[in-house]
C-alpha cells in the first residue's frame, strides 16, 4: 500500500471535469484507489465520490493505493494533479 500526499493546485478545484478525469485514469488499473479529505474517505473510481469531496483550491487529500499495479498508479494520478488537470485556464 501506499500513501501520498496530493494538493488541489488548480483554480477551480475539483470540479466536474477534473473529477471525470480522476474517475477515468483510476479505472485503468487493478488496485484499490481511494482518496481522503479530512474525516471522508471515497473509492477514487467513483464519480460521485469523488465530485463529494467538495476539493476547492489549496485543497490536501490523501492518495491511498493498494495493488498490483500500485507504484504506476501512483505516479500517473500525481502527475495529473501536478498538471492541474491539465486544465488551461
Amino acid at each position: 500500500m501506499i500513501e501520498k500526499r496530493l494538493t488541489i493546485t488548480n483554480k477551480l478545484g475539483l470540479h466536474a471535469r477534473p473529477s471525470a478525469q480522476v474517475v477515468k485514469l483510476t479505472t485503468r488499473f487493478k488496485s484499490e484507489i481511494s482518496l481522503t479529505k479530512g474525516d471522508m474517505t471515497i473509492n477514487a473510481k467513483s464519480m460521485l465520490g469523488v465530485m463529494a469531496l467538495a476539493a476547492e483550491f489549496g485543497s490536501e487529500l490523501i492518495l491511498t493505493v493498494d495493488g498490483e499495479d500500485e507504484k504506476d498508479a501512483v505516479r500517473q494520478i500525481a502527475q495529473l494533479f501536478k498538471e492541474k488537470f491539465r486544465d488551461t485556464y
